[in-house]
């Protein structure tokens, strides 16, 4: 199996038809400029030891040379034998509240903001564990299923926002439920869930979700955004800047405030705990502590090829050729000119 590490290096290459067109267009214009310097006859008897050839062949050295640095700067690799390593971890699913109230900013920068930021750290200090996120409101979505590609996780991770689901409201059940839906339970790995919301004007069947959750084994943690009492939403014109706050029929702005009863009591449910998100604090550190001390379960075996570099021999060809193009002279080859099938076809002057 052949590769390259660096195949971006390989776009070098096309410059190689740029220097072939300014070859040809430096000769053309040498040629011009002897014309009018002397005719062809008095050029040969003055340039008797001149071969054109040899010009030709330095240039094709030089053109073969740059292609040959190239291709070692992409750094070709030979897969030489195939290792497997069985992977061990636990399941985690992030469920992230999408909710207009989570833009309220009395977390900064605000409430889905900082969310976003401790599933960042979050993803940044697993090793072997997989991941993924669903995003809820009025409903449950999975925005990315559970996966070991932590790099893809942050990019999936940076999009969510509070249009990533149109149905307004806070429905956690749904999010437990969407969670259920995207475990595979014929592993027997261990299951957690978390669930970051300010918990407010729940719909759904929330407490009886998280009971059938806990029944499957699912540990369920809670952290909860917001303060108790309250902060308005900003609301946003079409350029990003903020423009009023969220009102009621009356005119009146509306408070959004954490409701954290019943999220302490979903996490008691799923024999979890409950922790109330901060400015300064990561909660998901402390929860991620707590999980990481939960048995790791074989979920499968990845096999990977291992690879051998093949750099230096395409450097070495490469400096090959340039040392041969500097000793290579201009002048000719008498004795490999008399061996040349197409002596004497081309005119007097033409030679090795």
């Amino acid at each position: 199996m052949l590769r390259f590490a660096h195949p971006d290096s390989l776009y070098l290459l096309l410059a190689l038809p740029v220097l072939l067109a300014l070859y040809i267009a430096a000769g053309s214009l040498a040629a011009r400029a002897r014309q009018r310097f002397a005719s062809d006859a008095l050029f040969r008897r003055m340039a008797e030891e001149h071969s054109g050839r040899k010009r030709t062949v330095k240039a094709f050295l030089v053109l073969l040379a740059y292609a040959s640095l190239v291709i070692g700067l992409a750094n070709p690799q030979v897969g030489v034998r195939m290792e497997e390593v069985k992977q061990e971890g636990l399941d985690l699913f992030i469920a992230i509240d999408v909710s207009k109230s989570m833009l309220a900013e009395d977390i900064k920068p605000n409430r889905l903001e900082k969310a976003k930021y401790e599933v960042r750290r979050l993803i940044d200090r697993l090793a072997g564990d997989r991941i993924g996120v669903i995003v809820f409101s009025g409903e449950a979505y999975t925005q990315f299923p559970l996966t070991i590609d932590y790099g893809a996780a942050n990019l999936l991770l940076d999009v969510v926002n509070v249009e990533s689901v149109p149905n307004p409201g806070t429905a956690i059940g749904s999010a437990v439920a969407q969670a259920m839906r995207s475990f595979d339970f014929e592993q027997s790995t261990s299951k957690v869930l978390v669930i970051m919301t300010d918990g407010e004007n729940n719909a759904g069947d929330a407490l009886e979700q998280a009971r059938l959750a806990a029944e499957k084994g699912v540990r369920i943690y809670t952290v909860g955004f917001g303060s108790r009492q309250g902060a308005p939403i900003p609301l946003y014109d079409a350029e990003g800047r903020p423009s009023d706050f969220k009102r009621d029929r009356s005119g009146n702005v509306v408070l959004t405030k954490l409701d954290d009863a019943s999220l302490q009591e979903i996490a008691a449910i799923g024999r979890g705990s409950y922790y109330q998100a901060t400015n300064t604090q990561d909660e998901l550190e402390a929860i991620y502590r707590d999980i990481n001390a939960l048995e790791k379960r074989e979920f499968g075996v990845k096999k990977f090829t291992e690879f051998d570099d093949k750099f230096q021999y395409f450097l070495a060809f490469a400096l090959a050729l340039l040392l041969l193009e500097t000793v290579l002279s201009d002048r000719k080859t008498h004795w490999l000119a008399r061996y040349n099938p197409l002596r004497g076809l081309r005119g007097e002057g033409d030679g090795a």
